[in-house]
């Protein structure tokens, strides 16, 4: 059994593989500062005995060490952390080529995989992620903006006297008071700045094909909506 497991700024997801087959998978809060026993503990006993390959993507450095003796402990594998120097089957267009998050080629690979190039691969987490592979495989870099919950979190800080809503979607595209007012421009303000940057890469760039991942993605119309990208990718790194 393959354990592939994506620690992101927000959550960490733990993916069990079968053969190709995604058996059972569930998440528990990225806390930087969590040691072994911590993460132990908040993982309880989801884990099988019979764990044999273990394959992580992180771009939270803080709780990698932590997370490493944990996944030791706790399987008969040695963890395999990914890097950018890995082989993702692409022409990476990226300078400088250590500046680019792992997570984002983990994903434009697992699409590529999955749904053939060209493509464009939209992360929407914590931030949102865009980026473009051609036709040749080449990654040609893309475009990092805050996620929905980031903005949210920032109109507050910059204007104290605004009440805090919720980063969800609300009943009217125009608000009757001022936190539907700010939900609105919030959650609407989102998803067309995301929905206009793909349509503008998809018209320069001639690319069809959106294949949308993280915890917002269902928000934007259109695409191709695959939750498990990064659980995906990491199987097929995990076996090249």
């Amino acid at each position: 059994m393959l354990l592939a497991v994506d620690i992101g700024n927000s959550a960490i997801k733990f993916g069990l593989f079968e053969g190709d087959k995604l058996t059972s998978k569930f998440s528990i809060p990225t806390k930087r500062n969590a040691t072994a026993d911590d993460i132990k503990l908040a993982v309880g006993d989801r884990l099988s005995n019979s764990i044999d390959d273990v394959i992580v993507c992180s771009v939270v450095p803080d709780i990698e060490e932590s997370m490493g003796s944990f996944l030791s402990s706790v399987t008969s594998a040695d963890p395999v952390f990914i890097n950018n120097s890995f082989d993702f089957g692409l022409k990476i267009n990226y300078d400088p080529l250590d500046s680019l998050g792992t997570d984002r080629l983990v994903n434009a690979f697992a699409a590529v995989e999955k749904y053939g190039v060209p493509c464009i691969v939209c992360s929407l987490g914590t931030a949102t992620t865009i980026d473009v592979v051609n036709a040749d495989r080449e990654f040609l870099g893309g475009i990092i903006a805050p996620g929905l919950d980031a903005m949210a979190e920032a109109l507050v800080l910059r204007a104290p006297r605004l009440p805090k809503v919720a980063a969800e979607k609300p009943e009217n595209l125009v608000g009757n008071s001022t936190a539907d007012s700010i939900q609105s421009g919030i959650y609407n303000g989102y998803v067309a700045m995301v929905e206009g940057l793909l349509e503008k890469i998809s018209s320069e760039f001639g690319i069809e094909k959106t294949i949308l991942t993280g915890g917002n993605a269902k928000a934007l119309s259109g695409g191709i909506v695959e939750g498990d990208l990064m659980l995906i990718g990491l199987r097929h790194l995990a076996v090249r």
